[in-house]
């Protein structure tokens, strides 16, 4: 697991939290955190963006941003009395098991 200051460092400011599992690339980082990028920027699940990720509209958002957005699935956001607060991203299963362990993850919080 990578500290917090490790990860401030490698995510330059931009993380709270980041934990990695042993064996895993430490590139899990950048894909898990642009996730989570795109779901708090939007409010929705990073999965609900994909189809429309060559949009001009949202292609421009993503690159005014620093093009670290990644809009596939593997993030949802984190809710708080219908604001937005942050997200949790996650990488390294399909799609669909890294949204599953987000949602699980940010139901905790």
């Amino acid at each position: 697991m990578l500290t917090l200051e490790e990860a401030n460092r490698i995510a330059g400011g931009a993380l709270a939290v980041f934990q990695r599992m042993d064996g895993v690339p430490w590139a899990g980082v950048f894909g898990s955190q642009g996730k989570a990028i795109a779901s708090a920027a939007f409010g929705r699940p990073s999965g609900d963006l994909t189809e429309r990720a060559g949009h001009p509209t949202l292609r421009g958002i993503a690159a005014a941003e620093g093009g670290h957005m990644i809009m596939g699935q593997g993030a949802v956001p984190i809710m708080r009395d219908e604001a937005v607060e942050g997200a949790v991203g996650v990488g390294g299963g399909t799609g669909e098991e890294d949204e599953v362990c987000a949602r699980a993850g940010a139901d905790l919080l």
